[in-house]
């Protein structure tokens, strides 16, 4: 019996592994870590991993602006993608071309034989094989969900980061932040520095560092920054918990990357570059020059021109509280436009609990897929918390904000946000719009 043909183009891929798999997500090592094995040797590279609840993909973008400033060849792999799957893997500070993609699928599809995988799990371990071919000296991976279970703890850690831990993803991961802090404190390894961006960590997450000899740097503890309108400053004990010498760093500039907890984010890439430094020394001036360039679309990204548009990926409580606080130091606008559409799975009211007193207009919108939630349905749970005034549904985010657009005022805002998609459609319908 003659074997299938491989796809031809990475649109092609991209449907096959989507369609193959009856699971979006099955959490799990085994499967992964057997097709690993059976590629080629990895690089040999100091190997970065971030996990945690919000902060991610930030985090692992000024890690890989603070290394390309200082000259190392950079490979880093986030997820999910606003509009191309080319998003998720970066050399150089440069997505992948097709063509490279297409290769490294085709070469995990080789390895893998008859075990099964994910999309994802097939395109972690695809990014992992561009990286090899690339021979970068550091390795930037973001976790997709969790950590322990997550297709990216496959490859060990040099140093695991974890940004934040708030509830979400609940179903796969557990009903409370002590079983959430565990799971994202899998990405630890025994031996080797973690550091942890939550002032308030889970006492699961410190526990566990703990209990197989990982030094975890805490923020507000062992690591911290302060800072006025014009710069901020960094500070770090040698050793945790408080412990040793206390080095300070000050006179930075704020990260180009815009709210209020991104010092947070930045305070904990600049101590897990310290605690890498004899193998990946960096300069102060990288660091500035890093920070000061770094972009992450859709993290509270402001769009040029009138009427303000901010878009940004929350999707849970905890960043759509920041969200409403970083909205609340924008300055004064008369209305408030939100094009808003989410996961059925996710905590619906949680977010809009936070974010109402922000909103004088709801645009809701329809999410395709099977998770997506209808935004009829959405309008049922705004009025289940009180909101019903001015509250219209549309068949997509792209069709909201295109209503928005007609409806807004110069002077008024437009914010896009409750998920990826949400965002990426409405800064396609945006590009658009000003071509």
């Amino acid at each position: 019996m003659q074997e299938a043909a491989l796809p031809a183009t990475l649109d092609d891929w991209l449907a096959l592994l989507e369609g193959r798999h009856a699971a979006a997500i099955q959490l799990g090592l085994e499967r992964v870590r057997k097709v690993r094995d059976a590629l080629a040797p990895g690089p040999d590279a100091v190997v970065i991993t971030v996990g945690g609840t919000n902060g991610k993909g930030s985090t692992a973008a000024m890690l890989e602006a603070v290394l390309l400033a200082e000259g190392y060849r950079v490979g880093c792999y986030t997820s999910p993608h606003l509009l191309r799957y080319n998003e998720r893997v970066r050399v150089n500070g440069n997505e992948v071309g097709d063509e490279a993609l297409v290769a490294a699928f085709a070469t995990v599809e080789a390895a893998r034989g008859d075990t099964p995988l994910t999309y994802f799990e097939h395109g972690t371990l695809a990014a992992w094989e561009l990286f090899r071919n690339a021979t970068p000296d550091v390795i930037v991976l973001e976790v997709g969900l969790g950590g322990r279970l997550d297709a990216v703890n496959v490859f060990d850690a040099d140093c695991a980061i974890v940004t934040s831990v708030a509830m979400d993803h609940m179903d796969y991961l557990g009903n409370d932040r002590e079983s959430i802090g565990l799971e994202k404190a899998g990405i630890f390894r025994s031996g080797r520095p973690a550091v942890c961006g939550d002032p308030q960590p889970p006492a699961s997450l410190v526990s566990h560092a703990e209990s197989i000899g990982a030094p975890l740097w805490i923020s507000g503890r062992d690591f911290g920054f302060g800072g006025d309108r014009q710069q901020w400053g960094y500070w770090r004990y040698e050793a945790p918990p408080a412990q040793g010498r206390l080095l300070r760093r000050g006179g930075l500039a704020y990260p180009a990357l815009r709210g209020a907890n991104q010092l947070l984010n930045a305070s904990a890439v600049l101590t897990t570059l310290e605690l890498l430094r004899e193998r990946i020394p960096v300069s102060m001036q990288a660091v500035r020059e890093g920070l000061s360039l770094v972009e992450v679309p859709g993290r509270f990204q402001v769009l040029p021109g009138r009427p303000s548009i901010v878009l940004d990926v929350a999707h849970n409580p905890q960043a759509a509280g920041v969200l409403a606080e970083n909205l609340g130091s924008m300055g004064f606008f008369p209305e408030t436009w939100a094009v808003f559409s989410m996961l059925s799975d996710k905590d619906v009211e949680g977010v809009v609990e936070r974010v109402r007193g922000r909103v004088d207009h709801w645009l809701l919108a329809d999410l395709p897929g099977p998770r997506g939630l209808p935004a009829e349905q959405l309008r049922q749970r705004l009025e289940a918390v009180g909101i019903s005034a001015d509250v219209r549904c549309f068949a997509s985010p792209a069709q909201a904000f295109v209503a928005a657009r007609e409806s807004v005022a110069e002077g008024d805002r437009i914010v896009a946000f409750g998920s990826f998609l949400t965002v990426g459609e409405v800064l396609a319908a945006s590009r658009a719009v000003r071509q």
